[in-house]
């Protein structure tokens, strides 16, 4: 018999110091508990599975969330509905801190009897989800490759005369009539100088012929996200833009090497870090390599220097240096990667080739 989400959050639950957990991440409910919708909580423990939430989403609670869970309507406050959950007797119960506001805590506090000892805890969901399951990955793939047919009739429509607002709404209209839910970030689409910022909004500004454009876009299916970068150019271009192109692009595929099973994370990012280092621009490559994607497009674990994460199996994460020359251009290539047993397995399918788009 197959494990659930949450019996694998139980199972966690005793090294946590904890007897159950108040799960109020909406994305954490939806990964424990299959529930889509923006009023929901879930209590998670050996004798208790519980969702709780109120009158506007009773029926869709009753389509979506696991039969495993018993389902409580609560008749003001989500959180008022926590005590007639939980077993009597003195009990540990964990909340999520980076999701709980200050007034909420003390609101729970004084609705719950001593005898529950409220516990801090971080991560315990998060760091399941960066592990995926079969069937997630095989979500992510298919939100992937949807994106890639929707980049594939954008750039047949070619770039040059159109703005990088037209084509980012071009870009977001593909997705959506291909399936997605909607795209899993606002796409952005960057050209010439306005490529060396990393995360520019597209601007009602034309597109000339001769420069590179960098489009990073993704979408999500069935609540699971995608994403991907591409830099083009819109005809020929310098020598010199072309050796950076390629800088990056070695760079990229040196770190693609290094995703497998057992790599530290900021190992994986010192392989590109060094290789646009010694190309001489170390100093514009100032972001991490890169990170988790799953029910949110940046999740763990994440490819940079700061980051203590190893590498396992079912880790789906992002490839994408970049290299930024402001007044110039910028370029970065990004793939989309899931760890397997003995190495990687890459979800993009788009060249990675300069490709020349008019």
């Amino acid at each position: 018999m197959s494990t659930t989400a949450a019996d694998r959050l139980i199972e966690r639950l005793p090294d946590a110091g904890i007897d159950v957990l108040l799960v109020t991440n909406l994305v954490n409910v939806r990964y424990l508990t299959g529930y889509t919708g923006s009023s929901g909580i879930a209590l998670v423990g050996s004798d208790v599975r519980t969702f709780i939430t109120d009158f506007r989403y009773v029926e869709q609670a009753a389509a979506e969330v696991d039969p495993a869970f018993d389902r409580h309507r609560s008749a003001q406050r989500l959180l008022e509905g926590v005590e007639e959950a939980l077993a009597a007797g003195e009990l540990r119960m964990g909340f999520e801190a980076g999701n709980m506001t200050v007034s909420d805590h003390a609101k729970l506090r004084e609705l719950l009897p001593t005898r529950i000892e409220l516990v801090a805890t971080s991560g315990l969901v998060e760091e399941l989800r960066a592990v995926k399951q079969p069937d997630e990955v095989a979500a992510i793939k298919a939100a992937a490759a949807l994106a890639d047919e929707a980049f594939a009739r954008l750039i047949q429509g070619g770039l040059t005369g159109s703005t990088e607002y037209d084509l980012a709404l071009k870009l977001e209209y593909e997705m959506r009539r291909r399936g997605a839910t909607k795209p899993s970030f606002d796409p952005i689409v960057a050209a010439g100088p306005h490529g060396a910022l990393p995360h520019a909004s597209p601007r009602d500004v034309e597109i000339n012929r001769g420069e590179l454009v960098v489009i990073d876009w993704g979408a999500q299916l069935d609540g699971y996200c995608s994403d991907c970068t591409r830099t083009l150019a819109t005809g020929p271009v310098g020598s010199d833009v072309v050796d950076i192109y390629e800088l990056v692009l070695d760079a990229q595929l040196a770190a693609l090497e290094d995703v497998k099973p057992g790599a530290v994370a900021r190992d994986v990012d010192s392989v590109a870090r060094a290789a646009i280092a010694a190309g001489g621009y170390g100093e514009q490559f100032g972001h991490s390599l890169g990170h988790g994607v799953g029910l949110e497009v940046h999740e763990a674990p994440r490819l940079a220097q700061p980051s203590e994460a190893v590498l396992a199996a079912g880790n789906v994460v992002t490839v994408e240096p970049g290299i930024y020359l402001p007044g110039r251009f910028g370029v970065r290539i990004e793939d989309l990667v899931v760890v397997t047993g003995d190495g990687r397995d890459i979800l993009t399918s788009i060249s990675k080739d300069l490709t020349i788009v008019d």
